[in-house]
């Protein structure tokens, strides 16, 4: 973690720098930020839409926003949460918009042959069913209600600190931590009974 802390600050040297030349209208700056953080921001949007092509429309809402609200950032928070926060509102505002939840089935997988005794590492069968079983994660993770979701994502697969969280959606972390809690309870809940 303190790894990662250190890269946050030196990339965060880099964006204030960035962030100047780019709200004075400096394409190439613009240009520059996103190609550092795109790939956290796809990465956001794919957890939290679930598929490739919501999380690219997502991903794309996302840079757009951030270009028309770059003269709009004070420099409170780090260049990198305020990106992530306007990506995690994109991801959020199509997931309002189509309301559609996908669920997978636990008990298929049982009865496909899948046992989490299974062993054999290397096996194509055993690779296939690692495959279904990250499927039936994504989806059950897409199955959450949108505020565990997004915590969950930014914590348990992005890797955000409580309080990095807690900046992007503007909640304290009092509330993450519930969220958190409350999110992987349902995911439990989810997972054991299908």
């Amino acid at each position: 973690m303190y790894i990662q802390g250190e890269v946050m600050n030196v990339q965060h040297t880099d964006d204030t720098a960035l962030v100047a030349r780019a709200a004075k209208g400096d394409a190439a700056a613009f240009e520059s930020l996103m190609e550092l953080h795109e790939g956290r921001i796809y990465a956001i949007a794919l957890r939290m839409c679930g598929n490739r092509e919501d999380a690219l429309d997502c991903a794309q809402e996302a840079m757009l926003r951030i270009y028309h609200a770059l003269d709009r950032f004070k420099g409170q928070s780090s260049f990198a949460t305020w990106v992530y926060r306007i990506t995690m509102n994109s991801c959020l505002d199509e997931l309002r918009k189509r309301k559609v939840r996908a669920a997978a089935s636990l008990d298929a997988m049982l009865e496909s042959g899948w046992s989490p005794a299974a062993g054999d590492e290397g096996l194509p069968e055993t690779q296939a069913l690692r495959g279904e079983q990250r499927d039936i994660i994504r989806a059950a993770i897409g199955s959450l209600p949108e505020d565990m979701r997004a915590v969950i994502v930014l914590r348990d697969i992005q890797g955000f600190s409580y309080e990095q969280i807690a900046d992007m959606l503007e909640a304290n972390i009092g509330t993450i931590k519930s969220r958190i809690s409350r999110g992987r309870e349902k995911l439990r809940e989810i997972l054991i009974s299908r």
